[in-house]
């Protein structure tokens, strides 16, 4: 009875693609310049897997003897956005960007999204930095009632509202409408965006919630489950797949809460993949360009990674990876960054040191999911799983 924990370090970008320039991100590297900037990275279980012999890796100790295999992956799909990087790791590569809103959403989107959802109005409509919305536009929308409707470099149509004077319930349904309008102009996500506090204080609240698009083609996930292997999301999994593949879900506030479930799931599941999300990385640290608490977050999850690893059963096979970069030191925007990939494999049945080199896709993890569970991995994924089994 086979186990595979694929966590997600969401945005732990390693290093610019060749193509970044075309998206503005020449010379990123979320991990490097963490260490740069926060004056170094205390991961002594990420350096025993092999983090540091990662290629493009310089800021991290390397260690003589990597426990794990290790490597990284370049992205296919045009995009750096959290669905296009999910989607890609588990088969589904994009032929065509997410369509984005460099100056708002137009008439023909707003226009009905106001009049089926009952609001009146909207504010914002145009690329910004979720906290600085709050800042700017909090009290106004208290006092309006009018959502505060923004997106950003990704195909996204976030949605902030109160959660005590608009209602939380009330923001999910303007989510669900949205969702409706925009799966005819092909936006990747619709992001409920809810909030608390009073005018100066305000902050966000772990009851986001994603509506996403369904995969444009069948992925890992739906194939593990036509083979009657469970597949257990942890966090924002089911969102960003729209709950194609997903058996089971569980809801997370956050990488810590995260990981807790994680263990829980260690000692309770018997058979199946358990795909995590960790998404405070990116969502509290990324996105606000705060290279210390990025390193804090890391440092953290180092020590929770010792805690899996001991329950972890001979049979078991650990990948830790991303979906895109946000390096917090990159100061033109506050989006995500066009980066690799790390990859790091774990478990008793993983030959120590192997080098994995650069992957040409995201693909390739979850094609070696897969063919860890003995199904033939569909293309245009790759696995790797032969090159590690011991």
């Amino acid at each position: 009875m086979k186990r595979v924990f694929l966590i997600v370090l969401d945005s732990l970008g390693c290093g610019a693609l060749p193509d970044a320039a075309a998206f503005g991100d020449q010379g990123t590297h979320t991990l490097d310049h963490i260490v740069e900037a926060a004056g170094g990275l205390d991961v002594p279980n990420l350096e025993r897997l092999g983090l540091g012999h990662v290629p493009g890796v310089t800021r991290v100790r390397r260690v003589a003897r990597p426990a794990g295999a290790f490597g990284r992956c370049a992205e296919r799909s045009p995009g750096k956005d959290t669905s296009t990087g999910h989607w890609e790791m588990m088969g589904c590569v994009l032929d065509a960007q997410f369509p984005v809103f460099a100056h708002g959403f137009p008439a023909e989107i707003i226009d009905p999204f106001v009049a089926r959802s009952g609001v009146p109005g909207v504010l914002c409509n145009a690329p910004a930095s979720g906290t600085a919305v709050l800042e700017q536009l909090g009290a106004e929308h208290i006092a309006s009632g009018k959502p505060i409707v923004y997106t950003s470099a990704d195909s996204v149509f976030q949605i902030a509202c109160h959660e005590r004077h608009f209602g939380l319930e009330r923001l999910y349904r303007c989510c669900e409408i949205a969702r409706q309008i925009l799966d005819e102009h092909g936006v990747g996500r619709v992001i409920a965006r809810p909030f608390v506090g009073e005018p100066g204080s305000f902050r966000r609240t772990y009851n986001r919630r994603d509506y996403s698009l369904k995969p444009f083609k069948e992925t890992a996930l739906v194939r593990l489950q036509r083979a009657r292997v469970p597949v257990i999301g942890v966090g924002k999994i089911e969102d960003i797949f729209a709950g194609d593949g997903i058996g089971e879900s569980v809801h997370t506030e956050g990488n810590r809460d995260g990981m807790e479930q994680v263990l829980q799931l260690a000692r309770r599941v018997d058979h199946g993949l358990v795909f995590v999300n960790l998404v405070d990385f990116d969502m509290l640290y990324g996105h606000r360009r705060d290279a210390r608490g990025y390193r804090a977050a890391l440092e953290a999850f180092d020590a929770d990674y010792a805690r899996l690893e001991s329950l972890l059963r001979p049979d078991d096979v650990v990948l830790l990876t991303a979906d895109h970069g946000n390096d917090p030191t990159f100061l033109e925007t506050t989006d995500h960054t066009r980066e690799y990939v790390p990859v790091l494999a774990a478990g008793a049945h993983v030959e120590p040191g192997v080098e994995l080199g650069t992957r040409a896709s995201f693909a390739d993890i979850g094609a070696t999911v897969e063919a860890c569970f003995d199904l033939p991995p569909a293309p245009p994924g790759r696995s790797f799983w032969r090159e590690i089994q011991r």
